[in-house]
């Protein structure tokens, strides 16, 4: 099959698993603009990187988990990706299909009202899922349990104040943002000062996890699926002003690896059609209402056998089920 035909067929797989929505459908010309510059920077990489291998070694780096112990057992969380950083000669362009699908998730998130957000306001969301851990008894047996991500979360817009996290019915009060937020801590004020070029955008992020997942760190991730996550997670903090969040969609769709799942199910069972990457066995995915585009929520997938279960295990999945701006914490929209 040539590429124009593979192409092709990606699109009418995309037709078929996200049914036509109430907003214009992205134009042919700005998507095959995303995937031409696309192409050149997988091009540019792949000569960099080689330049760079001939001046290295290359190095393959195994997981490493910590411990905590306490009350005789100890509790693994689950970090998901273990063995290899990311080789972008080797993974192929995001396909016509995500690309296609992100576009649509943009155009929904810009077609969004910009709510007017002032000083002294609070971001509100609220999820239900869960994530895996692994824990250690007290007869040294290892078990892999649930534990549940369900919880309603308040931040301070601009991260003056503490943030307000209830969870399993009890509230707890965690330190304010020094600094208005980052990318790892993010308000809606440094969300909304966010680049909201997806090229400019890709490239502050990468910027920033190119630091602890660049080329001679001890990462196992690597740069384009740490990217990615970083993307999903700002995309998950609940009410992001339109443009950012239109931006990062875009932004993603010039990550390498990028492909859609036509059937998802988020954490409270609905269905829809996800933007995923697959990193290292496990795939990351975002899941999208097939009728309106609007990010239902985020899940990772095995799609082999490992320590942590079966190829097919949904090793967490967290949904978004509310979010919106409120004046005080504990005030729900």
């Amino acid at each position: 099959m040539s590429l124009e035909q593979r192409e092709q067929s990606e699109c009418e797989r995309a037709s078929r698993v996200l049914p036509p929505t109430p907003y214009p459908e992205p134009a042919p010309a700005r998507v095959e603009a995303r995937r031409e510059h696309f192409l050149g920077e997988i091009d540019r990489q792949t000569r960099s990187r080689a330049s760079r291998m001939a001046l290295r070694p290359s190095r393959r780096w195994g997981l490493v988990v910590g411990t905590a112990v306490a009350a005789a057992a100890s509790v693994v969380v689950l970090s998901f990706g273990s063995a290899s950083t990311d080789a972008p000669s080797d993974v192929p362009p995001a396909s016509a299909a995500s690309v296609e699908l992100l576009e649509k998730a943009a155009l929904a998130a810009g077609t969004t009202p910009q709510t007017k957000v002032r000083a002294g306001q609070y971001t509100y969301v609220r999820t239900v899922g869960h994530t895996s851990v692994l824990s250690e008894t007290a007869a040294g047996e290892m078990e892999l349990l649930r534990e549940d991500e369900g919880m309603e979360q308040w931040t301070s817009v601009d991260g003056s104040e503490p943030t307000l996290q209830r969870k399993g019915g009890s509230d707890n009060l965690l330190p304010g943002t020094a600094g208005g937020g980052n990318l790892n801590s993010p308000t809606y004020n440094f969300l909304a000062a966010l680049p909201a070029e997806p090229d400019a955008l890709l490239k502050r992020i990468r910027e920033d996890v190119e630091k602890n997942h660049g080329a001679g760190s001890d990462s196992t991730t690597g740069p384009d699926q740490e990217a990615f996550v970083t993307i999903g997670d700002l995309l998950r903090n609940g009410a992001t002003p339109p443009e950012t969040t239109a931006a990062l969609y875009r932004a993603a769709a010039l990550i390498s690896g990028v492909d859609v799942v036509s059937d998802a199910v988020d954490a409270a069972g609905r269905h829809g059609v996800a933007v995923a990457r697959t990193h290292d066995g496990e795939r990351t995915e975002w899941i999208f209402d097939k009728s309106t585009a609007r990010l239902l929520g985020e899940r990772t997938v095995l799609v082999e056998d490992n320590a942590w279960g079966k190829a097919g295990t949904v090793a967490s999945s967290v949904a978004l089920i509310d979010s919106g701006i409120v004046d005080v914490a504990g005030q729900t929209p």
